[in-house]
C-alpha cells in the first residue's frame, strides 16, 4: 500500500482530487483521462500496470473505471484511499447530472442543445479511441489481436450484429487461437 521509492506519499485527499479532475474532465467517459492522469501526468501507473488495472476492473461487476478508482486508492491508501478515489470519482458527475436534468427538462427541446449534444458525443468517441490506440501502443506487437480487433470493428460497427454475439462468438476463437498457437 506504501508508495514506490521516489514517489510521492498519496493520501486520500490527493486520491480525491485526482479522481474529481478525472471525473469533471470526463464528460462522456472518463477512461482517456484516466490513462491521461495517472499515467501521463502523475505517473502513479506504468501503461502496462494500467492495462492490467482496466483488465481487472472490466472482469468485476461494476464499471471499470469505478473498479479502478478503488484498486488504485486501496493501493495507495487503504480502505480510505478506495474510498476518496471513488467518491472523487462519482460525487461531481452525480451532483452535474441532478442540475442537467432539471436544465434538459426545460430546455431539451431547443435546436442548440440537440447540436451541442450531438457534437459532445463525437468528442467523447474520439477520446475513447485516442486511448484505445495509445493503450495499444504499449502492448507487444503480434497479428493476432489486431486481427480479431478489425472483425470485432467490421461486426459490430459495420455490419451493425449485437454485441453480444460477436463477443460470444469471437472470443472462444480468440482464446483457442492464442492456446493453438501456443501449443
Amino acid at each position: 500500500m506504501d508508495a514506490t521509492p521516489g514517489q510521492p506519499a498519496i493520501d486520500p485527499p490527493l486520491l480525491f482530487v485526482t479522481f474529481s479532475q478525472i471525473s469533471l474532465s470526463g464528460f462522456g467517459g472518463t477512461l482517456p483521462w484516466a490513462y491521461r492522469m495517472l499515467v501521463e501526468r502523475k505517473a502513479w501507473l506504468t501503461q502496462r500496470e494500467f492495462a492490467e488495472t482496466l483488465a481487472l476492473g472490466q472482469l468485476l461487476p461494476g464499471p471499470n473505471v469505478c473498479n479502478m478508482a478503488a484498486m488504485i486508492g486501496y493501493r495507495y491508501a487503504g480502505y480510505r484511499g478506495a474510498f476518496a478515489a471513488l467518491a472523487g470519482l462519482i460525487v461531481w458527475p452525480f451532483l452535474i447530472m441532478i442540475v442537467t436534468a432539471i436544465l434538459y427538462q426545460r430546455y431539451g427541446e431547443l435546436p442548440l442543445v440537440q447540436q451541442a449534444l450531438s457534437g459532445m458525443s463525437a468528442v467523447a468517441a474520439g477520446l475513447v479511441l485516442s486511448t484505445g490506440i495509445k493503450m495499444a501502443s504499449g502492448m507487444r506487437r503480434h497479428w493476432r489481436p489486431w486481427l480479431f480487433a478489425a472483425l470485432s470493428f467490421a461486426a459490430i460497427g459495420l455490419l451493425r450484429w449485437p454485441l453480444l454475439a460477436v463477443v460470444g462468438a469471437l472470443a472462444p476463437v480468440a482464446v483457442f487461437v492464442s492456446w493453438w498457437s501456443r501449443r
